[in-house]
Order: C-alpha cells, then structure tokens, then sequence
C-alpha cells in the first residue's frame, strides 16, 4: 500500500495538490482568514475520495498557508484540523460507493471538524466563549460554501479527468 501511495506521480500530485491550496489561500487572502471566513482552497479537501496523497498534500498546503495566518495556534490547531478531516475523508472513499453520498458524507468531515477546531484560535485572545460559539457557526457556514459549492463540482471535473 505505502509503495501505491508514495510513488512518484503520487508525491507530484501531493506536491501540487498543496500548492493549489496554498496559492489558493494566499490569493484570496481577505477570505481565507479572519472571524469570517470563507477559504475556497479547502474545496480541495474533497479530494481524498479520489486520491489518497492528497492527505499530505492538503496538509502541507495548510501548514504553509498557516504560517501567513493567524499565529502559531491556527498553525497548530488549524493544521491539525485539515490532517484529520483529510484522513477521515479518505475513509470514506474506501467504504462508499456513490459519488454523491461520499461528498454529502466526506464534506461533513472538514465542515465540522474546522468548524469546531478553528474557534479555539479565537477564544485564546478572547477566552469568551459566547465568541467561540459565534465563530463556529460562521466557520460551519464559510466551510459548508467552500467544500460544498467549490469542492463538489471539482470533485466531478477531476474524477472525470482522472479516468
């Protein structure tokens, strides 16, 4: 299995895969960080369903993309967050079989688990919690647009192309 996984065009995939979603995240900076955010670049985390490098790539991607953000907790944290809805997202791909349940089911891992991780990098600053619940709803909301109305139709134009 690791022999599929990190072959070459495998870890060129990656290599891409993570600097779409950092060029992503740096162009549309204004939208990629803050209170209210909507980063389009994780649209990406979609792709574990049809390509298991793109963990690493997703994460390498956010990772760089972080260091540009909010600090050293979003770094951690932020991080954190995208390697484990990544690794969630590729089981799914093992275990459904409809495209259109695997997005419904696969986009329900970055859009909760950012949605609850992400606020803690607020509440840090502000240890309000009335602060962490407004931002989860807001990063639950920017994440559902980025991975549902950007990664969904993605999803379809490169399982598509990749046949």
């Amino acid at each position: 299995m690791l022999k599929d996984t990190f072959n070459a065009k495998a870890l060129t995939r990656a290599g891409i895969i993570g600097a779409v979603y950092v060029v992503l995240t740096m162009a549309l900076f204004p939208l990629s960080f803050g209170a209210v955010q909507v980063r389009i670049s994780e649209g990406l985390t979609l792709l574990p369903l049809i390509f298991p490098e793109s963990v690493l790539g997703l994460t390498v991607g956010c990772l760089i993309s972080n260091l540009f953000g909010n600090g050293v907790i979003d770094v951690v944290f932020g991080t954190l967050a995208t390697f484990i809805s990544a690794i969630l997202t590729r089981l799914v791909a093992k275990n459904i079989k409809k495209d259109f349940l695997k997005i419904l089911v696969g986009g329900i891992f970055p859009v909760v688990i950012n949605a609850v991780v992400i606020p803690f990098t607020f509440l840090a600053i502000t240890e309000s919690f009335s602060v962490y619940l407004i931002s989860a709803v807001q990063i639950f909301i920017g994440q559902a647009l980025a991975v549902y109305l950007f990664g969904a139709p993605m999803f379809y134009v490169i399982k598509k192309g990749s046949k």
